[in-house]
């Protein structure tokens, strides 16, 4: 392999090429030759100056470093598209032809089988087949799409020389094997092409769901009016937050069911219950309800007996009051 050269790079593909049949594409690339020669030939470029690698439906032009880049934009900018349409307009509808193009730089070198090889050579293939590049000359009107490298955009194109229009030239990411690669674009970027939000940016607003009277939630405060309305919209007091919800008191809850510990049911306030010990208040069921006969609101003896003894009085009948079942009187003593 020959050592490698430094070379401006000019790549042009036909669009659609594969979509014709056999004289037609021969006769497409006797077409492109004779537009890219004329082009050249109309910048001052010498035909010594140039190599050509022939790709079949594209051509690739390596210009000699001694051509100032911007000598070759110029030319691709304004007299490729002046001669394409030149051709197209004395061709029939099946032999007409777009192009899309690219212009790079970079080291190229020649290996033993007389084909052009290098990493840059590479990556301005990958910019002249990416899918923006073609749906850039798939929405516009003109014939011709441009795109440069970031090396030849850094290089010339940022500088505003004669005849670039660098403020026309935007930015763009291209998708490739090989991941992303940055280019400049001539002219208005794709719909296809239009960067994706960065992560955690504001997107656009989640669209209303109607309710029931076909009206869409609007700003706080309003409401929209949904396919049914027309009219101007109305406008409604928020609603009121909802109150916190009261924290139930320390201790033991249940809402529901019968817990059983150890095959004892304990309920209400209980203290020293037999059978196990149970330290503290242990609330099952409703709490806060009306108190047991002869104690408290909070569950507990009233003054002068001791917690968890129950008064005779109190929690439990007299033998005196004892009756009988089925006797309207006392029972015997």
């Amino acid at each position: 392999m020959n050592d490698p050269v430094n070379r401006t790079m000019l790549l042009v593909d036909i669009e659609k090429f594969s979509d014709r049949d056999d004289v037609e594409q021969a006769f497409l690339r006797r077409m492109l030759y004779d537009v890219v020669d004329r082009t050249m030939e109309r910048a001052g470029i010498d035909e010594t100056l140039r190599l050509r690698a022939d790709q079949g439906d594209s051509v690739m032009e390596f210009i000699d470093p001694n051509v100032p880049v911007p000598q070759v934009l110029r030319s691709v900018i304004s007299e490729l598209p002046a001669q394409l349409k030149a051709v197209n307009r004395m061709a029939s509808s099946a032999a007409q032809m777009r192009l899309r193009t690219v212009v790079a730089s970079g080291f190229i070198a020649l290996d033993e089988r007389g084909i052009w090889v290098g990493s840059d050579l590479n990556h301005a293939c990958r910019l002249l087949d990416a899918d923006l590049l073609r749906a850039a000359l798939r929405e516009r009107p003109g014939d011709v799409a441009l795109c440069v490298s970031q090396s030849v955009h850094a290089g010339i194109v940022r500088h505003g020389h004669l005849g670039i229009p660098a403020e026309e030239f935007h930015e763009v990411t291209l998708a490739s094997k090989n991941g992303p690669l940055p280019a400049w674009l001539l002219g208005p970027v794709p719909a296809s092409g239009q960067a994706a939000a960065a992560p955690g940016a504001a997107g656009p607003a989640p669209t209303p769901v109607p309710d029931a009277s076909g009206e869409r939630p609007g700003p706080v405060g309003g409401t929209e009016a949904g396919p049914s309305g027309g009219g101007s919209a109305s406008t409604s007091t928020p609603a009121p937050a909802p109150a916190p919800a009261t924290q139930p008191p320390g201790g033991i809850h249940f809402t529901g069911g019968a817990p059983a510990f150890g095959g004892s049911l304990v309920m209400g306030n209980q203290h020293g219950v037999s059978g196990g010990r149970v330290d503290g208040d242990v609330v099952m069921g409703s709490a806060g309800g009306p108190p047991r006969p002869g104690r408290t609101p909070d569950g507990h003896a009233p003054d002068g007996h001791a917690p968890g003894v129950d008064t005779p009085d109190q929690d439990a009948p007299s033998p005196d009051d004892r009756q009988t079942p089925g006797t309207g009187g006392a029972g015997p003593r």
